[in-house]
C-alpha cells in the first residue's frame, strides 16, 4: 500500500466523518485532527477554521498550522496529522509540533512511521529543522514512532494539569531523519505527495 498527503477539501467531507466515527465506535483517543471531531455536523465550517490557521499569527491560545490526511491508492483516508509551523509557549511544554493518528481498523501494520515521515517532509519544506513531539508514557506506539524516526527523548515527566499522567518529550531532527529513514520509506509514498 502506497500513500500520500492531501489537504483536506469539501470532496473528502463523507470520508472525513467516518473517519472520526471509527475513532469514536472503538472508543479511542482522538488525536492529530485539528478539531475535526468538534465539527461533524460542520464539516464546512471546520475547513474555514483550517483555512484561517494556515497563516494565523502566534497567540497564546494559536499557531499556524496545517492539517493533512493521509490517503491510500483508493484515496482512503487512513491517517491524519496535524503540522503546528511554530510553536507558543503552551505548545513548547506540551503539544509540539505534530500531532498524528492512525484509524483504529489499520493499525498495527506501521502505517503511522510512515504517517510521520510524511510530516517531516512538510516540516523541512517550511523550514523546521528539529521537530518538538510528546507522547503519554503510557502509548508505546506514540512514542516508538518517534524513535523509529530518530527521535531522541529529551525528558519525562509528570503532566499534573491537564493529562495527569508521565509524557515523554523528543526531538527529531529533521534532515538527519529524512536522509537516514529515505530509503526505507520513500517506497510506501504516491508520487505528487500534498495537492
Amino acid at each position: 500500500m502506497k500513500f500520500k498527503y492531501v489537504i483536506p477539501t469539501i470532496e473528502y467531507k463523507d470520508k472525513a466523518i467516518d473517519y472520526i466515527k471509527e475513532f469514536i465506535e472503538y472508543k479511542s483517543d482522538i488525536n492529530g485532527s485539528g478539531g475535526l471531531d468538534r465539527y461533524l455536523d460542520n464539516y464546512e465550517g471546520w475547513l474555514e477554521y483550517r483555512e484561517e490557521s494556515r497563516n494565523h499569527p502566534i497567540t497564546d491560545t494559536r499557531v499556524p498550522g496545517e492539517e493533512y490526511f493521509m490517503v491510500n491508492e483508493d484515496d482512503e483516508i487512513i491517517g491524519m496529522c496535524n503540522i503546528r509551523f511554530a510553536l507558543n509557549d503552551k505548545l513548547k511544554k506540551l503539544g509540539g509540533h505534530i500531532g498524528y493518528s492512525i484509524r483504529p481498523t489499520k493499525r498495527g501494520n506501521g502505517y503511522n512511521k510512515i504517517n510521520l515521515y510524511l510530516a517531516l517532509k512538510e516540516c523541512d519544506k517550511h523550514g523546521i529543522n528539529v521537530v518538538f513531539m510528546d507522547a503519554d508514557l503510557n502509548n508505546p506506539a506514540s512514542w516508538k514512532t518517534m524513535e523509529a524516526l530518530g527521535g531522541v527523548r529529551v525528558k519525562e515527566w509528570y503532566d499534573d494539569e491537564r493529562y495527569k499522567t508521565t509524557i515523554v518529550d523528543y526531538n527529531i531532527n529533521v534532515k538527519e531523519s529524512l536522509e537516514k529513514y529515505k530509503e526505507e520509506y520513500e517506497k510506501y509514498l504516491i508520487k505528487g505527495m500534498v495537492i
